[in-house]
């Protein structure tokens, strides 16, 4: 793929950072009008149904019958698991920080790549993952002042940790599929089951299909799922993946700032030291090796986050 200019790159970062970033106070508002199941299900699938439409001339490159199990893993922890924890996690604590703790994914991300991809882990790396623990603990003091329930703090590790190993396991099988085929299937295959989970658990005449609701519907499906897919492959594709990896640490920064002033959230000390030192973690964590490095280790540096 032809090289992005600069100026082009630095905007689709900032497009796909942004969207990520205001997606959790938008999903906050409109899961007062929906049961969550449902929304997340809706959400994924339409998402996933637009992204196919977009690349259908791509068909053959499907292979069915070589990667369906790929692409079902692949929904199980990227979809399932991350955006029906996500949503329920949602009612339970502020927008601002549960996206804070869902942001320790790199560093979990970091530690299951030294385990199951053999990545290497220096003193940096442990250092980075020492203090992104100490910002989850910044954060989950703050938090425990009567605002959040204990609850919500474990789905949003779950969450992470959901989300770690899906971004692990794509990286490991990412040489077999097409990536924008992967994210379509994933999407449509956890949308069908999760919208399935929230018919029978839940009930469709619970939504209130007011402009709130829709809203955080068509701007999920279409901004959060279909459009920063392609921007995010496209960053990839022209290689900018390192790039995205270090700009994921404004995601949660904006989702609070977004939070405190659309929603009125708290925003204490606990939770602004939580974000410093997550954000420090992060980019040690996902910073690159350094020449010196033999082509091995050097080749397998990095773990793209992805959302």
């Amino acid at each position: 793929m032809k090289e992005l200019s600069r100026s082009k790159t630095i905007g689709l970062i900032a497009f796909l950072v942004v969207v990520w970033g205001i997606s959790w106070p938008i999903y906050k508002i409109a899961l007062a009008y929906t049961p969550p199941l449902l929304f997340a299900g809706m959400r994924t699938l339409i998402g996933g149904l637009l992204l196919a439409c977009l690349y259908i001339p791509k068909w053959k490159q499907i292979r069915w019958k070589a990667n369906w199990p790929v692409y079902l893993l692949s929904s199980v922890f990227n979809v399932i698991l991350f955006y029906a924890l996500q949503t329920i996690g949602l009612l339970y604590m502020p927008s601002g920080l549960f996206s804070v703790i869902v942001y320790l994914q790199p560093v979990l991300v970091g530690i299951l790549a030294w385990i199951w991809l053999g990545e290497a882990m220096n003193a940096l790396k442990i250092l980075g993952l020492l203090i992104g623990f100490l910002g989850v603990a910044a954060v989950s003091a703050g938090g425990l002042s009567g605002h959040v329930a204990i609850l919500g703090i474990v789905l949003a590790l779950i969450t992470s940790l959901a989300w770690s190993i899906g971004t692990v396991y794509v990286k490991k099988v990412s040489h077999r599929v097409d990536s924008i085929w992967l994210v379509a299937f994933q999407c449509m295959l956890g949308g069908i089951v999760l919208t399935t989970l929230g018919s029978s658990t839940e009930q469709w005449s619970a939504i209130t299909w007011n402009t709130p609701y829709l809203v955080g519907l068509i701007f999920g499906a279409v901004f959060g799922i279909a459009a920063s897919w392609v921007v995010y492959f496209t960053l990839v594709h022209s290689g900018d993946a390192s790039k995205v990896a270090s700009y994921t640490f404004l995601v949660p920064l904006i989702s609070v700032i977004s939070g405190t002033l659309f929603l009125h959230e708290p925003f204490s000390v606990y939770l602004l030291l939580g974000l410093v030192l997550i954000a420090i973690s992060i980019y040690m964590v996902n910073r690159k090796a350094k020449p010196g490095l033999p082509q091995g280790k050097a080749n397998r540096k990095n773990i793209v986050t992805t959302q």
